[in-house]
């Protein structure tokens, strides 16, 4: 577009030509001090004035209300791991330990979840990411509770079973309490070795009275073994009762049951004998719960009555071709079961 411009001699306009080069230096610096202005302002309103652009606090605020959104969960997991612990703690130290269950332990309690990585995208926001976090103790007491959930199962179903456990915890002497014909010898504990001498450790509890002497067993279970043992027991009867608990009759001089085969309290499983490292006839009767060796002695009455005794004795030679039923199949499940 052509310029004009005011001649003073013939104070006519006339036609003035810009050269293009100037048109376009001068088109230049405006584009430049507009962009100059531009990057100005946002230098003072980001650096100097500390203000986040109109995006970036929106971003900001968002992220903000995620935040006190995740505080707040983790407040509620915190609440609801402290519940669970405290739950977990009593079923380990009372309702377990009552029915002779093993606590269950902290590395089954805490393993993680199978299959790939499920924190793949929180692992890309970095190590402190906060939902990362909240998202791995979720999962964690997601998988507590599961376990806890079935850990009461199995003890709700041994509640249920209670009346078969009183009856299967060996709970009376293992032969006929006459102190005019048994006498307790070495007890529980450390004693001197009767053969070889030196201080030992004796598990369990011994009768010493005549051989032959009838040996009964002290609560319902299932013979685990019944077979001679060269480490000293000689003639040996071990009877799995169930909930933790095992029973050991050694020395015998005769077993008249089989491995497998199911028995019941009063019961007779062999006789008095003098087999294995012995100096004389005597029964030699152990308590082994969860694994552990235990006083005999707390388990029985040794001056109970001996009608009662003799009652229960009778009793179960009434029933004895139904309590002598083998049962294999019996020994096998309790041995999946883990209570062998």
């Amino acid at each position: 577009m052509p310029k004009y411009s005011l001649n003073p001699g013939t104070l006519m306009d006339e036609t003035r030509n810009e050269p293009r080069g100037r048109r376009i230096l001068h088109i230049s610096l405006a584009v430049l001090l507009a962009a100059g202005f531009v990057i100005l302002y946002f230098w003072i309103y980001t650096s100097v004035l500390k203000w986040d652009l109109p995006r970036t606090a929106m971003l900001k605020r968002e992220a903000a209300a995620w935040e006190a959104r995740i505080e707040v969960l983790d407040s509620r997991l915190q609440l609801y791991e402290r519940t669970l612990s405290g739950i977990e703690q009593r079923d380990d130290e009372v309702y377990r330990s009552i029915y002779g269950l093993g606590a269950i332990p902290d590395e089954v309690k805490h393993a993680g979840l199978g299959g790939v990585n499920r924190y793949a995208a929180f692992d890309a926001l970095g190590g402190h990411s906060s939902l990362g976090w909240s998202v791995r103790r979720l999962d964690d007491l997601t998988k507590r509770a599961y376990i806890q959930s079935k850990a009461l199962d199995e003890v709700g179903q041994l509640a249920r079973e209670a009346g078969d456990m009183i009856a299967c915890v060996p709970s009376v002497p293992p032969l006929l309490p006459d102190a005019s014909k048994v006498h307790l010898s070495s007890g529980f504990g450390l004693r001197e070795d009767p053969v070889y001498g030196g201080g030992e450790h004796h598990g369990g509890q011994d009768f010493a009275t005549a051989t032959g002497t009838p040996v009964y067993a002290t609560g319902d279970g299932v013979v685990v073994s019944a077979s001679f043992q060269f480490s000293g027991y000689g003639n040996e009867v071990v009877i799995d009762h169930g909930f933790g608990y095992q029973t050991r009759y050694a020395h015998l001089h005769t077993i008249i049951i089989n491995e497998g085969m199911k028995v019941k309290r009063g019961e007779q499983i062999g006789t008095v004998g003098a087999t294995g490292k012995v100096t004389g006839a005597h029964l030699h009767y152990e308590v082994i719960y969860q694994g552990n060796r235990v006083n005999p002695m707390n388990f029985m009455d040794f001056n109970m009555p001996l009608d009662e005794y003799r009652a229960m004795i009778d009793k179960r030679r009434e029933d004895s071709p139904v309590g002598k039923r083998s049962s294999t199949t019996e020994l096998l499940r309790r041995r999946r079961n883990g209570n062998g």
